[in-house]
C-alpha cells in the first residue's frame, strides 16, 4: 500500500512538472553582455511582465530590446504606451519620424536601432538613395521641403546641441509645436534604446546593407 501511494506520487509529481514546462513559454531571447533569458529564469516580476504581454498578443523574440527589457520590467511598462504613441500615433508622417530615428542611431554609430530600421523606413517612404546617404554621414540629394526640414532640424540638434531661430522656426511653421515637441520626445526615446543597444553590445547581422560603423 505505501509503495503504490509513493508511486501514485511520484507519477503526479511528474505530471506536475510537465504541465508546469508545457504550460511556460518558449522565449527564444538574443543578447550580448545581458544574458538571454528563459521563461525559468525569470523572476516574479518579470513573469508578470511576460505573461501580460503574451496575454496582449505581442511576442518577446529574439529581434529588438525584448531581453534587455526584461531587466527592468517596470520601467518597461511604462515606457511601452509613450513609444507606441510616439512611433505610430503622433501625427508627423511616419518616413519623416524615420529619418529622426535613423539620425539619432547613426549618432551613436553601428547600432542595431539604425538595422532594424532601415526596412521600416524604405517601407515608410524613404528612398534607398537618402538612406545610403544618411548612413555614410552625407546630406542626401532630392529631398522634399518636409524631408529637408526635419533633415536639417535634427541634424543640427545631435551636431551643435543646439537649433538655430530659423530650423525651430520652419519646423513650427510646417508641423507645429505639438509635432515638433513630439519628434525630440522620439529621438529622446532612440537616444536611450541605442545606449541600451550599445552598452549590451547587441549583435547585428553581418552583411547588413547601409552599415553604420562609427558614432557621428
Amino acid at each position: 500500500m505505501l509503495a503504490r501511494l509513493l508511486i501514485a506520487g511520484v507519477v503526479g509529481a511528474l505530471i506536475g512538472a510537465v504541465a508546469v514546462a508545457a504550460a511556460a513559454p518558449e522565449l527564444n531571447l538574443r543578447g550580448g553582455r545581458f544574458k538571454p533569458l528563459t521563461y525559468a529564469d525569470l523572476n516574479p516580476d518579470q513573469k508578470a511582465y511576460v505573461d501580460k504581454e503574451i496575454a496582449a498578443g505581442r511576442t518577446l523574440g529574439p529581434n529588438g530590446p525584448s531581453n534587455i527589457n526584461l531587466r527592468s520590467p517596470q520601467m518597461a511598462e511604462l515606457e511601452g504606451p509613450l513609444t507606441e504613441y510616439l512611433r505610430f500615433k503622433a501625427p508627423m508622417q511616419r518616413k519623416l519620424k524615420e529619418i529622426a530615428i535613423m539620425l539619432t542611431a547613426r549618432f551613436w554609430g553601428g547600432q542595431y536601432v539604425w538595422y532594424s530600421h532601415r526596412q521600416q523606413a524604405l517601407d515608410a517612404g524613404l528612398a534607398p538613395a537618402f538612406i545610403t546617404a544618411m548612413a555614410k554621414g552625407e546630406r542626401p540629394a532630392n529631398m522634399t521641403q518636409d524631408e529637408e526640414a526635419v533633415y536639417d532640424f535634427t541634424t543640427e540638434l545631435l551636431q551643435t546641441r543646439q537649433v538655430s531661430d530659423a530650423n525651430f522656426k520652419r519646423m513650427v511653421d510646417l508641423f507645429g509645436e505639438r509635432q515638433l515637441v513630439e519628434l525630440i520626445g522620439l529621438m529622446g526615446h532612440f537616444h536611450s534604446l541605442s545606449m541600451l543597444f550599445a552598452v549590451d553590445k547587441y549583435p547585428v547581422p553581418a552583411g547588413a546593407p547601409d552599415a553604420v560603423t562609427s558614432p557621428r
